[in-house]
């Protein structure tokens, strides 16, 4: 194997893809060419970069693209006169073939996209059930507290209501049982009854007859609680006549 060999060799060894014998020889001759030391720390960092994108299994086709594409692209050695293109302003610029060869890996590298979305995919399912878990011991906090207090009330159409408050903790928790589906486009609003003025306490699962919900905020001494119907997304103030008004518990 020539020193010219050797020089070629930068890419092959950044990707694990000599064999022992070769490796052994490169890595001596590594040792005392500052110019494929150099190259290859480069074509690692590129590889690495890519690699953090995510990895996929590719069609069985696409390794043997890659490897014919890669047999038509020369590699220059570092002392040849194709490694550099000067530009008008007459800085140096890195050889096409090397761009070739991390262009070759980022198109290996895309293949991951699909991993990528299923990821995020479980991560996001992974983050409902944590805020769902969070959810589900912050009602158990309120309805466990040794100072809550409980009110039912009959509510619209049918449909039973029971709020849950702590003074201790702050927090109020409203159940219901039997709640029809509001009007297309709209959503059920929870609010607190300020003693007359009515701060948003977060919307009910329009979905959903029976559900537990924790009132969003603090009850801060709030008087009661009301529910209203509200366009998609909720609204700033009540924008229509409560469905269900419930005072707190003493």
């Amino acid at each position: 194997m020539t020193t010219t060999d050797l020089h070629r060799l930068t890419g092959a060894y950044a990707l694990h893809a000599l064999s022992d014998e070769e490796s052994t020889a490169f890595e001596r001759h590594l040792a005392g060419c500052e110019a494929c030391a150099q190259e290859t720390a480069e074509l690692r960092a590129t590889a690495a970069r890519l690699g953090l994108a995510a990895a996929a299994t590719p069609a069985p086709a696409m390794r043997e693209q890659v490897l014919r594409r890669i047999g038509t692209v020369r590699q220059d050695s570092p002392g040849e006169a194709a490694r550099t293109l000067v530009t008008r302003t007459g800085r140096r610029t890195r050889t096409v073939s090397r761009w070739a060869l991390a262009a070759c890996l980022a198109a290996a590298t895309a293949l991951g996209g699909t991993a990528v979305w299923q990821h995020q995919q479980a991560q996001d399912a992974q983050d409902r059930a944590r805020r769902a878990t969070q959810a589900t011991d912050d009602i158990a906090a309120v309805l466990t507290a040794p100072d809550a207090r409980t009110r039912a009330a009959e509510l619209n159409g049918g449909a039973t209501g029971t709020v849950v408050v702590s003074r201790a903790r702050d927090r109020a928790v409203f159940a219901v049982s039997g709640m029809a589906e509001p009007p297309r486009g709209k959503v059920y609003q929870l609010w607190f009854d300020d003693n007359g003025t009515m701060r948003s306490a977060g919307l009910m699962d329009s979905h959903r007859a029976e559900q537990t919900v924790l009132l969003q905020g603090a009850v801060d001494g709030a008087s009661g609680m009301g529910i209203t119907v509200e366009p998609g997304g909720g609204s700033k103030q009540p924008t229509s006549t409560p469905v269900a008004l419930l005072s707190f518990p003493s």
